[in-house]
């Protein structure tokens, strides 16, 4: 990175910001806004979809609708100090207080899980916290997104002629038109996924760390403790044996709720047994 860019960065006073990557629907909120709580966090609240999108250049639409996708080269100087000033200028700790100094940014946006060489180049001390799900829940999830139409993040996307595009905006979208619900899904999971995975084999060792979401719902507090002490954070609270739902949560979580969707799962499996595999030898590498 150009010494330019690097001053931007450190200008904005963002120390090793921590990004929670995971495709859609795995649970990043709940992770979220639960990692949040510790005393040295700063965040902007939400996510940072048009925090990023309106900086020019940077929204599908001025891209030819390819994707949600962004790289190295788009980390222009002039787009990395506009990210920086932005992030800083939106950043509140857990009590609402404006940053002073330098100081700790947590971000989540599935999005951000196609924009790895992105975010690595405009924040080259980030650190990448993979969460995994398991791909059958989270499938069924995006399948009742998708239904829900409250995640539709592209509702006039050019050239689409089926159910309104939900969630993140994927490469190839463009071939999925004529699939099913379910194979759009499937498709859509293992195209984010395969690139997360790729993108974060090619970090330094070190600047990964993983956690599962049924570790985090099965033991809170042990996964904070230990999460936040992986990625150089304190923790100071105690926190009940069951975590508050998501603010995302379209309807009653329960642990076999997947299986409404089960025969259509098992149909596109297929599409995303190999990658799934690989997400969960990743969970089990970054863990150490």
């Amino acid at each position: 990175m150009e010494d330019s860019q690097r001053r931007a960065t450190h200008d904005a006073g963002i120390d090793r910001p921590v990004f929670i990557l995971s495709s859609p629907r795995s649970g990043s909120s709940l992770l979220f806004q639960t990692l949040a709580q510790a005393p040295e966090v700063h965040t902007i609240g939400g996510e940072s979809h048009g925090l990023i999108e309106q900086i020019p250049g940077l929204h599908p639409r001025e891209r030819g609708w390819t994707s949600n996708r962004l790289t190295a080269a788009d980390a222009t100087p002039a787009i990395t100090r506009e990210i920086a000033q932005r992030f800083r200028a939106s950043l509140r700790d857990r009590d609402g207080n404006a940053p002073v100094g330098r100081v700790r940014m947590i971000e989540k946006t599935p999005k951000n899980s196609l924009r790895v060489p992105f975010l690595d180049t405009v924040f080259p001390d980030a650190q990448f916290v993979f969460l995994y799900r398991d791909a059958r829940e989270t499938m069924s999830s995006m399948l009742e997104a998708w239904g829900s139409g409250r995640f539709r993040t592209y509702p006039l996307l050019p050239g689409w002629r089926t159910t309104p595009w939900s969630l993140l905006l994927v490469p190839g979208w463009r071939e999925l038109g004529s699939l099913s619900l379910p194979e759009i899904v499937a498709r859509q999971w293992a195209s984010t996924m395969a690139i997360l995975l790729d993108d974060l084999e090619a970090m330094a060792t070190g600047r990964v760390v993983s956690v599962s979401y049924d570790g985090l719902l099965a033991d809170p507090q042990a996964t904070l403790s230990s999460l936040s002490a992986r990625v150089g954070l304190g923790w100071d609270r105690i926190l009940a044996e069951s975590l508050p739902l998501s603010p995302t949560v379209v309807s009653a979580p329960r642990p076999d709720k997947w299986t409404r969707h089960e025969a259509a799962i098992a149909a596109v499996w297929p599409i995303v047994a190999t990658v799934d595999a690989r997400a969960r030898e990743a969970l089990a590498r970054y863990a150490r």
